[in-house]
């Protein structure tokens, strides 16, 4: 295994000194093909992520490939904008003279997806770094196993190993990759792992990003919109069962509307229930029984609000609400990363700020009311990755919104023209003709000289 991964990396080492991925026609022609590759196979991908999480395919559309290809298209419209050179200020101090800017790819790119949105998570990076005009190795996450195997039939049956190349496998087949030296490794996954990652990497002084995940809370205040701040909640928390970094994961809702707030989510969920005939055919499935019992455990009886059915066998536990949450519970211990939505109240606006801001940073956050100048505080106040305001989730569709956390929760950015920074080089140039140089900084020193250099540098 070890030859092998060796293998690809110097193949691809070698093609990149080739300096054919640094030419935009040869960009632009992958990209397309890989987008005219994923429209051909659509149905075999909805297929995959059906066994892996009994998702539909309405939902994986619009989750995972939508995204993609809006990702594919943004760059095939950009990303020559976005390589040219960059012209900045000189100063007086090098007249005459130009200065620019030149992006330039990295290299060799590692992406390690995550399981969750395993086209999604996995795709985005990679086709961002291939768009900067990198070549990349693909390791998705081996636990939808159905949706890796598909990947990387469809990348490495259309694309050659020394550009693009798919590694499947679990903790072995990761482990002997770090173990190599990239030009920039991209991880999405889980803070534990994640610093697993960086510190594999860091024996190679690897560039690395790092999207991880995070406790991230939802504020409604008591002036919001209670019934659409419930239709968009729920939403965005049980979209693929609650196993999305950046879903909501708790509540902090003003007590002079708990009750009120509590019914209303209830009378959502119910409606949500009541559109289709069965309901759990548009609901995902937890990715595996470990998960499953993890998820399970959070869910405390005497705290439990709404929903808690479960079917350890199908993998299924549907959306559920918990009331009376206190920070000491064990549900806010841990990321849920599951259809399980704790609800906690506070008095005053300053002491739930102060709550979110005692532990570590979350990915996202969102804020539901139509005070401005409260809204402004939290903003101001709670350091987060990136979030809504009177929405939640939606901001990962805009890419022109750089997506990425922030301390614990991940560092690094991608999305638009922040992914394609993320995977590139940006190199200075000071361009200086050979007709004229100042004596100034040349011997012999006098004090006039240091004034008029004082004059120019200050």
């Amino acid at each position: 295994m070890e030859e092998r991964i060796a293998g690809v990396i110097e193949q691809q080492r070698a093609f990149f000194k080739g300096n054919q991925t640094k030419d935009l026609s040869f960009r632009r022609a992958q990209l397309s093909l890989l987008k005219q590759v994923l429209k051909d196979n659509e149905e075999a991908m909805y297929e995959a992520i059906y066994q892996d999480f009994g998702k539909s395919a309405f939902e994986t559309y619009m989750s995972e490939l939508a995204l993609v290809y809006h990702e594919i298209n943004s760059l095939l419209k950009n990303m020559g904008k976005w390589s040219r050179k960059r012209r900045v200020p000189t100063g007086l101090a090098n007249f005459p003279a130009s200065s620019y800017i030149l992006p330039e790819p990295l290299g060799v790119t590692l992406v390690i997806g995550a399981w969750n949105y395993p086209f999604q998570l996995s795709l985005i990076p990679a086709i961002t770094a291939l768009g900067a005009g990198n070549t990349v190795i693909l390791k998705p996450s081996e636990l939808p196993t159905r949706s890796s195997a598909i990947l990387a039939k469809l990348i490495n049956d259309h694309f050659p190993p020394e550009y693009f190349f798919v590694m499947e496998g679990g903790v072995p087949e990761t482990q002997a990759l770090l173990a190599q030296r990239f030009d920039k490794v991209f991880f999405t996954g889980s803070t534990s792992v994640g610093k697993i990652v960086y510190q594999a990497v860091a024996k190679h002084l690897t560039p690395v990003t790092l999207e991880l995940g995070g406790k991230s809370p939802t504020f409604v205040l008591a002036d919001a919109d209670l019934k659409m701040t419930a239709k968009r909640l729920v939403w965005a928390k049980f979209l693929n069962a609650g196993q999305t970094c950046i879903a909501p994961d708790y509540v902090l809702v003003d007590q002079a509307i708990e009750l009120e707030f509590l019914q209303v989510l209830k009378a959502e969920l119910e409606l949500f229930q009541e559109r289709t005939q069965n309901y759990q055919e548009h609901y995902s499935r937890i990715i595996n029984h470990k998960n499953f019992d993890r998820i399970h455990r959070l869910i405390h009886p005497e705290k439990l609000f709404f929903g808690g059915e479960t079917n350890r066998e199908e993998r299924f536990i549907s959306p559920t609400i918990l009331q009376g949450v206190s920070f000491d519970d064990p549900v806010m211990e841990e990321e849920i990363f599951g259809p399980v939505l704790p609800v906690l109240t506070y008095n005053k606006l300053d002491e739930a700020i102060a709550w979110v801001k005692e532990r570590p940073k979350p990915l996202s956050c969102y804020i539901y009311s139509t005070h401005r100048k409260s809204i402004k505080k939290i903003l101001c106040e709670v350091s987060f990755g990136g979030g809504a305001v009177n929405d939640s989730l939606m901001h990962i569709s805009n890419s022109n919104l750089p997506f990425g956390g922030v301390g614990m929760s991940g560092f690094g950015r991608y999305h638009g023209k922040a992914g394609f920074e993320e995977f590139s080089h940006f190199k200075s140039i000071l361009d200086k003709p050979l007709w004229f140089e100042a004596p100034l900084k040349y011997l012999p020193y006098s004090p006039l000289k240091k004034k008029l250099i004082k004059w120019l540098l200050e």
